[in-house]
């Protein structure tokens, strides 16, 4: 599973902030659920439009993105 394929970025949804496959539910959200505690069950029974690879897919984005800011600032 390619993150890109699934992690999509829209200038005019929600203010251009990486999305899940063009819905308006955003990678921070499935993050921010996540971090309170959600499980993917929880998460996936409250909006069943996600998918268990879109969250692995936001966790993939984040992780890449912690990635890239490592490299950027040694």
């Amino acid at each position: 599973m390619e993150y890109r394929d699934i992690i999509t970025i829209e200038p005019g949804k929600r203010g251009g902030k990486p999305c899940v496959r063009g819905l308006r539910v955003t990678v921070y959200d499935v993050l921010e659920y996540l971090a309170s505690g959600m499980t993917e069950a929880e998460i996936l029974a409250d909006f069943p439009d996600l998918t268990s690879d879109d969250i692995r897919a936001c966790l993939s984005f984040a992780a890449d993105r912690e990635r890239r800011l490592l490299t950027a600032f040694p």
